[in-house]
C-alpha cells in the first residue's frame, strides 16, 4: 500500500512538473524576461503602495485598472504595502527604465521616473489572468525617446472624451507623445480669444464630400464643426500628463490654411473671398508671405498656444503648400527682393525660419514635415519625414533631428490588407499598410551610426477624412498601433511570428476596454 501511495505521488508530481507555464505575453516586447513558478493572487481588495508624492497618480491610474480588472476595492497607500504592488522610484535606473518583480507575496514596480512606473503598470495590465499575477522578473526600457501618434480632428472634430480615449489607447501601448492635429483647411478647432473668428466661422463647415475626393462630387449638405475651448484643451492635456503623454499641438502653417484664410481673409495674398473646404486634399491658398500682419497675428495666436500647452515642441506643419498665389502677390515678390530669396520654396523657408526664431526666443522647438528640407533648414529644426523615409534620411545626414513617420508603414489611415475590397474595409484614402510591412520597419536604413543618432523616434499619423467617428478611428488604429509601439520600444529585438502570438493577450485587454479592432491578423489575412 506504502509503495503504492508512493507511487501515485510521484506520478501526481511528474504530471504537474509538465503543465506549462502560461507565456508571458507583454507588448512591446521587454528587454529581459526570467520566469518562475507559481502565481501572485490579487485578492479583492488589493492594497497599492507608492514611495514618492509624484507616483500618487500612478497608483490612482493602477488602482481603476485594477478595478477594471475586477479587484472590486484596491486600496492605496502612501507607503510601502510589501504584500500587496508596490510603486517606487529607483534613482539607479534610467528615465523610462523600470523593473517588475512578482512573487507569491506581492508586485513591485521600480522606475527612474513616474513614467517609468506607469510603463511598468501597463505591463502588469497584461500579466494579469484572472486573478493572477504569474511569478517574473522583467527590466525592460524603450529603444526610442520619441514614440508618438498623431490624431487629426480638423477633418472631423471628435469631441474630448474621444480624445481621451485615443489617449489611453496610446498610454496602454506605452507611447509617449500625443501629437494633436489642430488646424487645416477643413476646420480650426483651437479657442484663441484675441481671434474670435477662428471659431464663430473657421470651426464650421458647410457641408462634407460624400465619397473617394478623386471620384466623387456628392455632398452631405449637413454642416460640421466643433471646437475645442482652452478650458477643454488644459483638460486634455492635464489627463495626458496624468499618463505621462506629452501633448504637441500643431498649428498648420503657411498652407492648409483655409479655416483661418475664411476667418480673416486679409490673411490671404487675394484677401478673399474664401471659405472653410468641404472636400479633402489642400488648397491652392496659403497665408501671405509678403505681408507682417500675417506674422503679427502668427504670433499672437502661437502666444495663446504656449499658454496651453507645457510641451517644449510645436507643431508648425510646413506640408503641401503651393506657390502659386506667391508667385502672383505682389508683397510675397517684393518681400523676396528684400530678402534676396532666388525662389518661393526660399520664401517658405524664410517664413518657417522666422517662426522658429520666434519659439526659440520663447523657449520651445519646433517640429515641421519634411517638405521644410525643399528651401532650407536651421540646424535645430526637427524634421517629421512622412512622404517616405528619405526626408528623415537627409535630414540625419545633415545633422538635424528627425521623427520618422514614412506614409507607407506609419499612415493608419490606409487599408489593412493587400485586398480591401475582398475584406471588406471600409472607404480610405487608398494604398495600404498590412501589419507585417509595417512591424518590419527599419529605422535606420541607409544611416551609420552616427547619423542613426539623430533619429529621435517614430510616429504613427492617423488622418481622418475618411474616419468621421471613434469606433472607426479605433478599428484603423488597432492592432497596428500595437506594431509601432513594438518598432519604437523593441527596435532590435523583433520577432513577427513571436508578436503574432503575443497579440492575442493585447486583444483581451482591447476586449476588456471596449475597443473596436480590426481582426485580420487574428484570422491570417493580409
Amino acid at each position: 500500500m506504502r509503495k503504492t501511495l508512493i507511487l501515485a505521488a510521484a506520478l501526481l508530481s511528474a504530471a504537474c512538473a509538465e503543465v506549462p507555464q502560461p507565456e508571458i505575453d507583454v507588448i512591446p516586447r521587454p528587454l529581459s524576461v526570467e520566469q518562475g513558478d507559481g502565481a501572485f493572487r490579487l485578492d479583492r481588495s488589493c492594497r497599492i503602495g507608492y514611495d514618492a508624492p509624484s507616483l500618487q497618480s500612478v497608483a490612482a491610474l493602477c488602482a481603476g485598472y485594477l478595478t477594471e480588472e475586477g479587484v472590486r476595492k484596491p486600496v492605496v497607500e502612501d507607503k510601502p504595502v510589501h504584500k500587496g504592488i508596490d510603486l517606487q522610484l529607483d534613482g539607479t535606473l534610467a528615465g523610462e527604465e523600470y523593473t517588475l518583480s512578482a512573487t507569491k507575496k506581492g508586485v513591485s514596480i521600480c522606475g527612474g521616473s513616474p513614467r517609468a512606473v506607469l510603463y511598468g503598470v501597463q505591463t502588469l495590465r497584461q500579466l494579469i489572468d484572472g486573478d493572477r499575477v504569474p511569478i517574473v522578473e522583467i527590466r525592460d526600457e524603450p529603444h526610442f525617446g520619441y514614440r508618438g501618434a498623431m490624431f487629426d480632428v480638423a477633418r472631423y472634430f471628435y469631441p474630448v472624451e474621444d480624445v481621451k480615449r485615443f489617449i489611453d489607447i496610446l498610454a496602454l501601448h506605452k507611447l509617449n507623445t500625443f501629437h494633436w492635429h489642430l488646424t487645416d483647411d477643413q476646420g480650426w478647432r483651437i479657442e484663441i480669444k484675441r481671434y474670435p473668428e477662428l471659431t464663430r466661422i473657421g470651426s464650421q463647415r458647410r457641408e462634407t464630400l460624400i465619397g473617394h475626393y478623386k471620384t466623387s462630387k456628392e455632398y452631405d449638405g449637413t454642416p460640421h464643426g466643433g471646437y475645442y475651448t482652452q478650458d477643454e484643451i488644459r483638460e486634455v492635456v492635464a489627463y495626458a500628463a496624468e499618463r505621462c503623454i506629452d501633448v504637441i499641438p500643431e498649428i498648420e502653417l503657411p498652407g492648409h490654411s483655409m479655416a483661418a484664410l475664411a476667418s480673416y481673409p486679409w490673411l490671404g495674398c487675394t484677401k478673399g473671398p474664401y471659405e472653410v473646404r468641404t472636400t479633402w486634399y489642400y488648397s491652392s491658398d496659403v497665408l501671405c508671405a509678403g505681408r507682417e500682419t500675417t506674422f503679427e497675428f502668427l504670433e499672437n495666436v502661437l502666444t495663446e498656444v504656449l499658454g496651453l500647452f507645457p510641451s517644449k515642441y510645436i507643431h508648425v506643419g510646413g506640408d503641401e503648400c503651393p506657390k502659386m498665389r506667391w508667385k502672383a502677390c505682389p508683397d510675397c515678390q517684393r518681400r523676396m527682393r528684400r530678402e534676396g530669396l532666388k525662389d518661393e520654396n526660399a520664401l517658405q523657408s524664410y517664413f518657417v525660419c522666422r517662426i522658429e526664431k520666434w519659439l526659440h526666443a520663447h523657449g520651445r522647438e519646433m517640429i515641421g514635415w519634411d517638405e521644410l528640407l525643399e528651401g532650407g533648414v536651421t540646424p535645430s529644426t526637427i524634421v517629421m519625414s512622412w512622404r517616405g523615409a528619405e526626408g528623415g534620411i537627409e535630414a540625419a545626414k545633415l545633422g538635424n533631428r528627425a521623427i520618422m513617420s514614412p506614409r507607407f508603414y506609419f499612415y493608419l489611415d490606409y487599408y489593412q490588407t493587400s485586398d480591401p475590397e475582398k475584406n471588406g474595409e471600409p472607404l480610405s484614402i487608398g494604398r495600404n499598410v498590412p501589419i507585417r510591412k509595417l512591424y518590419g520597419y527599419d529605422p535606420f536604413d541607409r544611416l551609420d551610426e552616427t547619423q542613426s543618432r539623430n533619429i529621435l523616434g517614430i510616429q504613427a499619423n492617423l488622418w481622418t477624412e475618411y474616419i468621421a467617428t471613434m469606433d472607426h478611428a479605433e478599428y484603423m488604429l488597432l492592432p497596428r498601433l500595437a506594431a509601432m509601439s513594438e518598432v519604437a520600444w523593441a527596435t532590435e529585438r523583433r520577432d513577427y511570428d513571436d508578436f503574432v502570438r503575443r497579440l492575442g493577450t493585447l486583444r483581451g485587454l482591447y476586449d476588456r476596454e471596449g475597443y473596436r479592432y480590426a481582426d485580420f491578423v487574428f484570422r491570417g489575412i493580409e
